[in-house]
């Protein structure tokens, strides 16, 4: 599968091209800022410091000030503002984050948030894509594994060798905020529904901070889809009912691969 097929909302061709332009053009910029003030040195007339603040890009990075005679540096400062946006863009509407478990899109916020991404190339969005598609099994079973980690066994709903009809998620709501990292586990317990029902797994865009969100916009305090209803508390608590049960039972094959003796005592 090539990556036409993967990214079918956005032209990688044209999106690679406009990059080219924009960084053409910037080095244009930086050369004829260079060249007015070696003129206006020469004049004995004034040019200002310039000072490239790329701080609101990326954390941990400082800014680029002082004579262009440190033109490498501005130049690579903001090439690498114009390619952390790009790929953030890429992910929130390609789709991409469809195929990423909960792991896979913390590593992805956190190397957009530190300026830490490849440069935006055709080859090189294409060998990202095709990799993360290709690892999206993997990712799969992953994300099943990590949610089940995270239950927590002090309530009874929760069973420590297996998914039941129903399950409580910590921390849901965190300060009154939906908390990204466990509606992006909820997605890879909706990714997991999708796929052992035979369908196309679902657009992220579509997933479960989305349906939390829309309900609690109509004060709600309930959502829910073909796979699972998802009821929340003042506590910040989640309880998830699943709706499949022969799903259920796909999913606790899953768990069984990865725990094998827990479900061997239970079954004894």
């Amino acid at each position: 599968m090539d990556s036409t097929d993967l990214v079918k909302s956005i032209s990688i061709a044209n999106l690679a091209n406009q990059r080219v332009a924009v960084v053409e053009r910037v080095r244009a910029a930086l050369d004829l800022l260079a060249e007015a003030q070696q003129l206006a040195k020469a004049a004995h007339l004034g040019f200002p410091r310039l000072v490239l603040d790329e701080s609101y890009g990326c954390r941990g990075r400082p800014a680029v000030t002082g004579e262009y005679a440190v033109r490498a540096d501005a130049e690579a400062a903001i090439v690498r503002i114009v390619d952390i946006r790009g790929w953030d863009y890429l992910l929130s509407e390609s789709g991409l984050r469809t195929f990423m478990d909960a792991q896979a899109r913390e590593q992805w916020n956190r190397q957009i948030a530190e300026g830490d991404v490849p440069e935006l190339t055709a080859a090189n969005i294409e060998a990202t894509f095709a990799q993360l598609y290709g690892a999206r099994g993997d990712m799969f079973e992953r994300g099943v594994i990590a949610c089940f980690r995270r239950l927590s066994w002090d309530y009874r709903t929760n069973q420590p060798f297996r998914f039941g009809k129903r399950i409580i998620v910590r921390h849901l709501l965190s300060q009154g905020s939906l908390n990204h990292r466990v509606t992006d586990e909820l997605d890879d317990l909706l990714r997991m529904c999708y796929v052992l029902d035979g369908k196309p797994e679902a657009d992220h865009r579509h997933g479960a901070y989305y349906l939390v969100s829309d309900a609690r916009q109509q004060r709600h305090t309930e959502a829910g889809n073909d796979y699972f209803h998802l009821r929340w508390f003042q506590n910040g608590n989640g309880h998830v009912t699943f709706r499949r049960p022969d799903l259920v039972s796909q999913m606790n094959l899953i768990l069984a691969k990865h725990y094998p003796n827990a479900l061997a005592s239970e079954a004894r």
